[in-house]
C-alpha cells in the first residue's frame, strides 16, 4: 500500500495564477507549478530561508523540500527558456490557519488570531466575515485592512467585531480567514487566486457585493443577498483554461492525511 502524501502547509497563496509569454504566436502546452512547489520557491528564493527552515514552515522533511524545490526550479526554467505558459494550481497542500507553533518561527500574526477566535467559536455558530471599511463592504479583497466578523446563531447575529488583518495582504488573507474560523466571506472584487485559496480552506464566497456591511449580513441570513458568483478582479491573473473548475482535486480542496 503506498505511503499517504502529507499535506504541505502553505502560508501565502499565489496572487497570480498564470504567466504567459508576451509573444503568444506559438501556442505551447502550459507548465503547471503546484501550489506547494510555489511555496518552496517563495520561502527559499524570495524569503531566503534555508531548506531546514522551509521544512519547518511547511511541516515536511528537509529531503521532501529538496525534492519539491528541484522540480519547481526545473519547471520554471523550462517555462522561461522554452517560452511555455506557467500556470500555478493543484498540489498536496493546506492553507495555514495559525495553529502551528513554528509558523514563521513564532512571528505569524495568524497565530494570535487563531488563539483568540477559533477557541471562542461555539457549536451551532456560523461565522461570517466581511471586507470592511467605515461601515461599508470594502471592494478590493486583496487590500482589505479589516474584516468585520459576525457570529450567527439561529438566524440572529449574537456577536460582531472588527478584526485588523495586520497588513497581511493578498496571498495571506485566506489564511487569516482560516485562522478566524470563518465559514463565509462577503466581499466586493476578488481575484481568482484568492477564490481558489478560499475554496481550499473550505470558506464559502459571496463576492460582488457592495453597500452597508451590516445590511448585507442581514440579507445573507434572510437569503436575500444579491451577489455575483462569477465575480473577478481581472487585473490580477488570467482565468483557467476551458473546462477547469476550482474545488476539484487539482485546486487543493481534497483532504490530505
Amino acid at each position: 500500500m503506498p505511503r499517504p502524501v502529507k499535506c504541505r502547509k502553505v502560508c501565502h497563496f499565489p496572487n497570480v495564477l498564470e504567466f504567459l509569454p508576451a509573444d503568444d504566436t506559438e501556442k505551447k502546452t502550459p507548465i503547471v507549478l503546484t501550489v506547494d512547489e510555489y511555496e518552496t520557491i517563495r520561502l527559499l528564493d524570495k524569503k531566503g530561508y534555508s531548506q531546514e527552515q522551509c521544512a519547518v514552515s511547511m511541516q515536511i522533511a528537509r529531503t521532501t523540500v529538496q525534492r519539491i524545490y528541484e522540480i519547481a526550479r526545473k519547471k520554471i526554467a523550462d517555462a522561461l527558456i522554452d517560452g511555455h505558459p506557467l500556470r500555478i494550481e493543484g498540489g498536496d497542500f493546506r492553507i495555514c490557519d495559525g495553529q502551528s507553533g513554528n509558523c514563521s518561527f513564532g512571528g505569524c500574526y495568524k497565530q494570535e488570531i487563531y488563539k483568540k477566535y477559533a477557541a471562542e467559536k461555539g457549536e451551532g455558530i456560523m461565522r461570517i466575515a466581511v471586507t470592511y471599511e467605515n461601515g461599508q463592504i470594502f471592494q478590493h479583497f486583496g487590500h482589505t485592512e479589516t474584516f468585520k466578523i459576525y457570529d450567527v446563531e439561529e438566524g440572529k447575529v449574537v456577536h460582531s467585531e472588527v478584526v485588523d488583518t495586520n497588513g497581511s495582504g493578498h496571498g495571506a488573507l485566506a489564511g487569516v480567514l482560516n485562522a478566524l474560523n470563518a465559514d463565509v466571506l462577503i466581499c466586493g472584487g476578488i481575484g481568482g487566486g484568492a477564490q481558489t485559496a478560499l475554496a481550499a480552506a473550505g470558506i464559502k464566497l459571496f463576492g460582488g457585493v457592495s453597500g452597508d456591511a451590516d445590511e448585507a449580513v442581514e440579507a445573507f441570513i434572510n437569503e436575500t443577498l444579491e451577489y455575483n458568483p462569477d465575480v473577478k478582479c481581472s487585473h490580477h491573473e488570467h482565468n483557467h483554461g476551458e473546462g477547469h473548475t476550482c474545488g476539484e482535486h487539482g485546486c487543493g480542496s481534497h483532504s490530505c492525511h
